[in-house]
């Protein structure tokens, strides 16, 4: 079996897998300092030397409306303070690395993926005929499978973890309750047995309140929401002052 093929099966949610990073950024009504209209190009270089050929990063910044410029900004390094002895505070940085890395991966897919699930639920709601509710699904999974199958088929099995624990996070039920839904209990049970050969599992709950590990991923999964869902500054958000 090929390294595309298992993994396509491993996270085995054909159906569930649209996605790259939605419009969705919650507006925000208040702030505390009115934002001027960011200067341009060429505004900003009337003040450029002749040798100011060095790019750098910078931020629109002022405390109040009159004052604002553009100002050179870097981040730092996180800096870890710990008891640990060095060797084992490497290995808690690189699993804290690796986790971080797959949150950033997964989570996009894992938005669409809840979003799509739940749309399809609702559009389930009330119809009994068999053949009317596998319209519906086979819609959606055609789709989703033509855009989505290539990048998810070079998740590696841990990142499908990951994004496992996402979809329960975003629609309350796990992998193999969703495919028993929509593709038969035959199929979830396959799905399940290959899964497990290959050191994955299908049914990954999430539960921040009892496992270190989802509350690890709900840290991430925040920083996420902050700096980009919810940032109205990001580009392309259109925001009122």
């Amino acid at each position: 079996m090929n390294k595309q093929y298992r993994y396509r099966i491993i996270l085995a949610v054909s159906l569930l897998m649209p996605f790259a990073f939605e419009n969705t950024a919650r507006a925000q009504t208040a702030d505390t300092v009115r934002v001027p209209p960011m200067p341009s190009m060429q505004e900003i270089m009337k003040d450029w030397g002749p040798r100011d050929s060095t790019k750098v990063a910078a931020i629109w910044y002022g405390p109040d409306y009159g004052s604002f410029k553009m100002m050179p900004y870097t981040e730092e390094s996180n800096i870890w303070i710990s008891k640990l002895p060095p060797a084992q505070l490497e290995k808690v940085k690189k699993e804290w690395n690796r986790l971080r890395n797959a949150v950033y991966v997964c989570y996009p897919y894992a938005r669409v993926a809840g979003a799509t699930i739940n749309q399809i639920s609702r559009q389930l709601q009330g119809i009994t005929d068999k053949k009317a509710r596998k319209a519906i699904i086979k819609s959606k999974e055609k789709e989703l499978k033509k855009q989505f199958s290539d990048p998810l088929s070079n998740l590696s099995v841990y990142q499908g973890k990951v994004l496992m624990k996402l979809i329960y996070r975003q629609t309350g039920a796990d992998c193999y309750e969703i495919i028993r839904e929509y593709k038969g209990g035959l199929n979830a049970r396959v799905y399940q047995t290959v899964a497990f050969f290959y050191g994955s599992d299908l049914k990954q709950d999430y539960d921040i309140r009892k496992d270190p590990f989802d509350r690890q991923i709900e840290d991430f999964v925040q920083e996420i929401n902050t700096t980009w869902y919810g940032n109205p500054y990001r580009p392309g958000q259109t925001t009122t002052f």
